[in-house]
């Protein structure tokens, strides 16, 4: 068993070739994701050259999204981006609490390591969703 159908198995999710391909696509980025992006890879205009259909390739992120191991970023932007979740985590609101950087001139949006302190939440409030976005210019383009 590889290692990346052990991490599947661990969420629960039975480690199909599709799934299997989704997961290893979104590990090897180093930035966000929109669906747009993962289309082209995953989901080909003609049928002789189709990876998998679109039904199955949004269930797939739904299942994923839905087990923890990918979550959505809302940036800003209007359009949803998909990240790996901190496989580690595991908190009272059922995500991972950290930061995420959106850079408003090459437009990735990246997981930041720093965690968010669950302490420095108020315990009188039922929290959903968490979306903590930084804006600003990435260090490869102030390089530029």
């Amino acid at each position: 068993m590889t290692n990346t159908e052990k991490i599947l198995f661990t969420k629960g999710i039975r480690p199909t070739e599709m799934r299997l391909k989704i997961y290893k696509y979104l590990k090897r980025k180093t930035y966000a994701v929109t669906l747009k992006e993962m289309q082209k890879v995953f989901i080909a205009k003609s049928e002789k050259n189709k990876t998998a259909n679109r039904t199955t390739f949004y269930r797939n992120l739904k299942t994923f999204e839905d087990k923890g191991l990918i979550h959505q970023i809302n940036d800003g932007t209007g359009v949803a981006k998909y990240a790996i979740s901190d496989e580690n985590a595991k908190d009272k609101y059922g995500t991972d609490l950290h930061l995420h950087f959106h850079c408003t001139d090459c437009t990735k949006t990246i997981c930041l390591p720093n965690k968010i302190s669950e302490e420095s939440l108020p315990n009188d409030y039922q929290v959903s969703d968490v979306n903590l976005v930084l804006k600003g210019i990435c260090e490869s383009c102030r390089k530029k």
